[in-house]
């Protein structure tokens, strides 16, 4: 059994929760808050035998091999690192830090400590972006990467009324691509690794984060083209051009519907079975690994984390988006 503990009480803990209880040696013991009653709170919900208000005490309590991190973007460094001191395995909920200098820190943790460090981003588990991998040689040479993901927050109704919540905060590290701009990047550096060059420009609101944004990645032989949004909606696909054809996934954060479109007219449906649970695949990656004594996911590996934050901090400085975590040595 991998005993599990959790740091954040949100609704993306309580989903983590339900999908890795799907694995058959995830065993959830305790949880960690800032304030007793939440904690308190949280783990009667969820049948959790231990709470702490206080980390160190966590980490050290012998009670935990692993912990799952969902607490605001800005605490990700210093929460895994306090963990991971204690030689707790570390899955953290994207984007795994607040800038590359963050994470550089993070992974030196890791490797002192001998410690299993993984970024929990669930669409590259997913049986589609497996199937994608797995299929992405039968478009020819690919000229282009398309990917969109805009999704109208019910958190920018608030703030529109004058209420600034943790989404548009950037005291916590957010804002549009860091909460799911990330999916399009983490995608996109996955597939074809470092672009050579980032162009960025996005909508900044007062608040200090950005609301939507484009990103143009260019590479040798390919552009990657991302589109994001948290203050506008939008349906559309995202696509990987090829010479001999094009491969058209429904949602580059979970995709489920993936379809080859080929030049000659022909189509070739790559789509699996999926779990109700999108969150399913990564917390049976990371289970796993810890099982096998693995200190580093093959696929959401370090060096792709670090890329994606690389891509992420380069548009943020195009952008004019600067966090409080940036300003820090």
């Amino acid at each position: 059994m991998v005993r599990f503990g959790v740091i954040g009480t949100n609704w993306i803990t309580e989903s983590f929760i339900a999908a890795a209880r799907e694995v058959e040696s995830f065993q959830l013991t305790a949880v960690y808050s800032r304030t007793e009653e939440r904690a308190e709170e949280f783990a009667a919900k969820h049948r959790i035998p231990n709470t702490y208000t206080d980390l160190a005490a966590m980490s050290a309590s012998g009670e935990i091999d692993a912990v799952y991190i969902a607490s605001p973007n800005s605490y990700h460094a210093q929460y895994a690192i306090e963990c991971m001191k204690h030689g707790i395995h570390v899955l953290c909920e994207k984007p795994i830090a607040s800038n590359a200098n963050e994470l550089g820190k993070m992974i030196a943790a890791a490797k002192e400590n001998g410690v299993l460090l993984m970024e929990a981003l669930k669409s590259t588990f997913m049986p589609g972006t497996v199937a994608i991998r797995e299929h992405l040689s039968k478009i020819g040479t690919v000229r282009r990467f398309f990917a969109s993901y805009c999704q109208y927050s019910s958190r920018y109704d608030a703030y529109k009324a004058g209420t600034v919540l943790n989404a548009f905060n950037p005291a916590f590290s957010n804002g549009a691509m860091m909460d799911i701009g990330i999916y399009c990047v983490y995608q996109v550096v996955a597939l074809f690794g470092k672009p050579d060059e980032v162009k960025a420009t996005g909508v900044m609101l007062e608040s200090g984060v950005d609301g939507e944004g484009s990103i143009l990645l260019k590479y040798a032989d390919m552009d990657a083209v991302i589109m994001y949004s948290k203050i506008t909606q939008s349906s559309l696909p995202s696509e990987i051009q090829g010479e001999n054809g094009s491969i058209l996934i429904d949602k580059i954060s979970e995709p489920e519907k993936v379809v080859i479109q080929y030049r000659d007219g022909r189509e070739e449906d790559l789509s699996q079975p999926t779990s109700g649970n999108s969150m399913y695949y990564e917390a049976k990656e990371f289970i796993e690994l810890v099982e096998a004594g693995k200190t580093e996911s093959a696929i959401n590996s370090l060096a792709t984390s670090m890329l994606a934050m690389e891509v992420m901090d380069e548009a943020r400085k195009q952008l004019g988006l600067v966090f409080p975590a940036d300003l820090k040595s």
